[in-house]
C-alpha cells in the first residue's frame, strides 16, 4: 500500500539511463530557474517605496536613483555569472568557485549561505503569495501558516516527480507572468509617452505620515541605503542557473549562459518599468504594519484598519488597464501564482548543491542519491521541511522574513566573484594565446567589478538590516558551517579506519570458513539456505534454530531425519537456540575459540507480495532467493554482527542446547557472523 501511494504521488520509477530525458532545454530552463528572480519584481520595487515612505512621500524622489543602482548591480551580477558558468560547468556554482580558488573554508561559507538563502526563498515567496490570495479569500488570510505549508507540500510533490514534469508545470504560468508584465509596461509606456494619457493609481494623491522628520544628512543617507538594500531583493535567484548547469541540455555552459542573459534582461525591464509606471501613476504605499494610521487619504483622514493596501503591480495595472478589467484580473492572478512558483528555483538549486556537498563528504551521502524519478529526493524533502519550519515559526509574516533575506546570497556573490578573479589570474600565468588572454582579461575585469559591487551591497545590507533580523542568518550560517565540518571529520575518520595498509596482515585472513544457517522449520527457504551454505564449500556447516524448544525441537529433528536429507562431507550439527541473545553469545563463543575462523550467518527469507497490484502467484518462487552479504575483517566482523544482533535482542540470554543433524540442500540470505 505504501508503494502504491508513492507511485500515485511521485510517479513510476525511471531507469538511470533515462536521466538524459530529464534534462532541460532553454525554453523550459528559463521558467524553472528564473521564476525566483523574475517574481522579485512583485515586491522589490514596492519595498523601495515602503522604506522611503518612512520619511514621507517627498523621499520618493530618490527612488529612481535607488532603482538605477539596483539595475547596475543586477546587470553586473548577471555578466559576472556568465563567466562562472563557462569556467565551472559542473554545477557547483559559487561553492565550487570559492572552494577551488579560495579554499575549503570559503567554499563551506558559501555553501552555508546558499543553503540558508534557498530555504528563505521558499518561505518568502510562498508567504508573499499567500498574502496576495488572502486579500481576496478570507479563509486563506485567517489560516496563513497552514495554507503556506500546504503549498510547500504541493510544490514538494511536484518536484519529486522529476525536473522535466515540474518544468512543464511551471513554464506556462511563468511565461504568462512575463508576457503580462511586459505587456503592462509596454502599453503603459505607450499611453504615457505617445498618447499623453494621465495614469492615476488608486492611491494617487494619498499621503504618508512620516515616522522620521528633519533627518540629518547621515540619517537620510542611511534611509536611502536601506531602501537600496531592500531593492536588492530583486537579485535573489540569479545564482540558481550557475548552480543548475548540469540540468541543462548540451552544450550545457552555452545554454546556461544564454538563459542567464535572457533572465537578466527580462528582470531588468520588468523591474525598471514597474517602478517607473508606479511613480508616474502616483502609487503610494506605507509599511504594512502601520498602513491603517500612516496612510492618509487626499482629505487627510487615515485609511483605517479595514483598508487593503494593494501591491504595486496591482495598482499599476489598475492605472493602465482600469480596475476590474480583464487584464487587471489576469495580471493580479499570474502575479500571485508566480510568487508560489518562485520557490521552484530553490527546489531545483538546493538539491543539486546538497548532492555536490554530499559527494565531497560535507553532508550525508544520502543527499547524493537520486530517487525513483531521478531527482535528488532527499534534498527536496529537507528543503521543504526547513521552509515549513520557518513559515510556522514566523507565522508566514513576509515583513519579518524579508529582514532575514538576501544576506546569504550576497555573501555567496562576493566570495564567488573574488574567487573568479583569482581563477583568471592563475590561468593568465600559463596562457600564451593572445586571443584567449584577451578574453581572460575581460572576464577578470567583469568579475573584479562584480566582487567590489557585491561586497559594498553586503556591507550595506548588514549595516541596515542586522538589528531587524539579519542577525539570525549570521548565527545560522556558522552553525551550518561547523556541522558540515563535523560531518567531513566523521567521514575522514571512517575512511582512515578502513584504509588498507601497504602490507597485508595475514592474521586478518580466515583460516577456516564456518557457515551457520538459522532454521525455524523445514520449508523451501530453509532448504535453499542450506544449499547455498553447502555451495560455498565451508569447513563446517551448522544449523541453528531460533525460538524452538521442547517438543518442537524434537519434531524438527525428527522431520530432519525423516526427510533423509543427505549428509555432506563437512561436519554438521543442529543447535537449538532459545532466542537472539543466545545466538549472540553462541557466535561470540565461536569467535573466542577460533579467532581466525570466518563465519557466515544464512537467514532464510520469504519475499512477500503487495496487497494491491500483486502479480499472479508463482509457486516456484514462493520463497526468497538468498543474497550473500560479505563483511571482511577479523575484529570488524565481530563488532558488526554483535551490534546487529543486539538491536534485535529482548530479554535475558538463555542457555544453548545442541543437537546433531545433517545439513540440507538450499539457498539463503547470508550475513557474515
Amino acid at each position: 500500500m505504501t508503494d502504491l501511494v508513492k507511485r500515485v504521488l511521485v510517479g513510476r520509477a525511471l531507469r538511470s539511463g533515462q536521466l538524459h530525458e530529464q534534462l532541460l532545454p532553454k525554453r523550459v530552463a528559463l521558467p524553472v530557474f528564473a521564476s525566483d528572480a523574475l517574481s522579485s519584481v512583485a515586491y522589490a520595487p514596492q519595498e523601495i517605496l515602503v522604506i522611503l515612505s518612512l520619511a514621507g512621500v517627498s523621499f520618493y524622489s530618490y527612488s529612481p536613483w535607488v532603482a538605477i543602482a539596483v539595475v547596475v548591480v543586477m546587470l553586473t551580477v548577471v555578466a559576472s555569472y556568465r563567466q562562472n558558468v563557462h569556467a565551472y560547468p559542473s554545477g557547483g556554482g559559487d561553492y565550487e568557485v570559492a572552494t577551488v580558488n579560495l579554499g575549503k573554508n570559503a567554499g563551506l561559507t558559501v555553501a552555508s549561505a546558499l543553503m540558508v538563502d534557498y530555504v528563505l526563498t521558499v518561505a518568502v515567496s510562498v508567504a508573499n503569495g499567500v498574502d496576495y490570495v488572502g486579500a481576496t479569500v478570507p479563509f486563506v488570510a485567517q489560516h496563513k501558516p497552514a495554507v503556506a505549508i500546504a503549498i510547500v507540500v504541493l510544490l514538494t510533490i511536484v518536484n519529486l516527480r522529476g525536473l522535466r514534469e515540474s518544468g512543464a508545470a511551471f513554464a506556462i504560468p511563468t511565461y504568462a507572468f512575463m508576457i503580462s508584465v511586459l505587456g503592462l509596461v509596454a502599453w503603459g509606456g505607450f499611453r504615457l509617452l505617445v498618447l499623453g494619457d494621465d495614469l492615476r493609481a488608486p492611491t494617487a494623491g494619498f499621503q504618508v505620515v512620516a515616522e522620521q522628520t528633519n533627518l540629518t544628512a547621515f540619517a537620510a543617507a542611511f534611509l536611502v541605503l536601506r531602501a537600496f538594500s531592500s531593492g536588492c531583493a530583486a537579485l535573489t535567484g540569479v545564482e540558481a542557473i550557475s548552480n543548475g548547469v548540469p540540468a541543462f541540455r548540451k552544450p550545457k555552459s552555452k545554454n546556461a549562459a544564454t538563459t542567464l542573459l535572457m533572465m537578466g534582461l527580462v528582470a531588468v525591464t520588468m523591474f525598471s518599468g514597474i517602478i517607473a509606471l508606479g511613480l508616474a501613476s502616483g502609487v503610494t504605499v506605507a509599511e504594512p504594519q502601520h498602513v491603517a494610521v500612516d496612510l492618509l487619504r487626499p482629505d487627510g483622514t487615515p485609511v483605517g484598519p479595514h483598508y487593503y493596501q494593494q501591491p504595486i503591480i496591482s495598482q499599476v495595472a489598475d492605472a493602465v488597464f482600469g480596475s476590474g478589467s480583464l487584464m487587471f484580473v489576469i495580471i493580479s492572478a499570474v502575479t500571485a501564482l508566480i510568487l508560489f512558483l518562485a520557490a521552484n528555483t530553490a527546489f531545483n538549486g538546493f538539491p543539486v548543491l546538497g548532492s555536490i556537498l554530499a559527494q565531497d563528504r560535507y553532508l550525508p551521502r544520502q543527499l547524493h542519491t537520486r530517487g525513483d524519478r531521478l531527482a535528488f529526493s532527499n534534498g527536496i524533502v529537507i528543503l521543504a521541511l526547513g521552509a515549513c519550519l520557518l513559515l510556522w515559526g514566523f507565522k508566514a509574516d513576509v515583513s519579518r522574513l524579508l529582514n532575514l533575506y538576501i544576506v546569504g546570497v550576497f555573501v555567496s556573490f562576493t566570495l564567488s566573484q573574488t574567487g573568479m578573479v583569482i581563477h583568471w589570474t592563475r590561468h593568465l600565468k600559463t596562457e600564451t594565446d593572445l586571443r584567449a588572454r584577451h578574453q581572460m582579461h575581460r572576464s577578470r575585469a567583469i568579475n573584479f567589478f562584480g566582487a567590489v559591487m557585491t561586497a559594498v551591497v553586503l556591507v550595506v545590507v548588514l549595516f541596515t538590516k542586522f538589528l531587524v533580523g539579519a542577525w539570525i542568518v549570521c548565527i545560522a550560517m556558522p552553525i551550518l558551517f561547523l556541522m558540515m565540518k563535523g560531518i567531513r571529520r566523521h567521514y575522514d575518520n571512517v575512511a582512515a579506519e578502513l584504509e588498507v595498509d601497504e602490507r597485508i596482515d595475514e592474521s586478518m585472513l580466515p583460516a577456516r570458513n564456518h557457515a551457520i544457517v538459522l532454521v525455524s522449520k523445514i520449508h523451501k527457504p530453509t532448504l535453499r539456505a542450506l544449499a547455498y551454505a553447502r555451495a560455498t564449500r565451508p569447513s563446517t556447516i551448522e544449523a541453528v534454530t531460533v525460538g524452538v524448544e521442547g517438543s518442537e525441537a524434537r519434531t524438527l529433528q525428527e522431520e530432519w531425519e525423516r526427510r533423509g536429507i543427505p549428509r555432506p562431507a563437512q561436519d554438521a550439527r543442529l543447535a537449538v537456540q532459545g532466542d537472539h541473545p543466545a545466538i549472540l553469545d553462541y557466535v561470540k563463543a565461536l569467535r573466542r575459540r577460533s579467532p581466525a575462523r570466518r563465519g557466515h550467518r544464512l537467514h532464510p527469507r520469504v519475499r512477500r507480495r503487495p496487497l494491491v497490484g500483486a502479480p499472479a502467484p508463482q509457486p516456484e518462487r514462493a520463497a526468497a532467493q538468498g543474497q550473500a552479504l560479505v563483511q571482511a575483517g577479523r575484529h570488524g566482523d565481530q563488532r558488526a554482527v554483535a551490534a546487529a544482533l543486539l538491536r534485535q535482542a529482548e530479554g535475558p540470554p538463555r542457555p544453548v542446547r545442541r543437537g546433531i543433524g545433517p545439513p540440507s540442500v538450499a539457498r539463503g540470505r547470508a550475513r557474515q557472523a
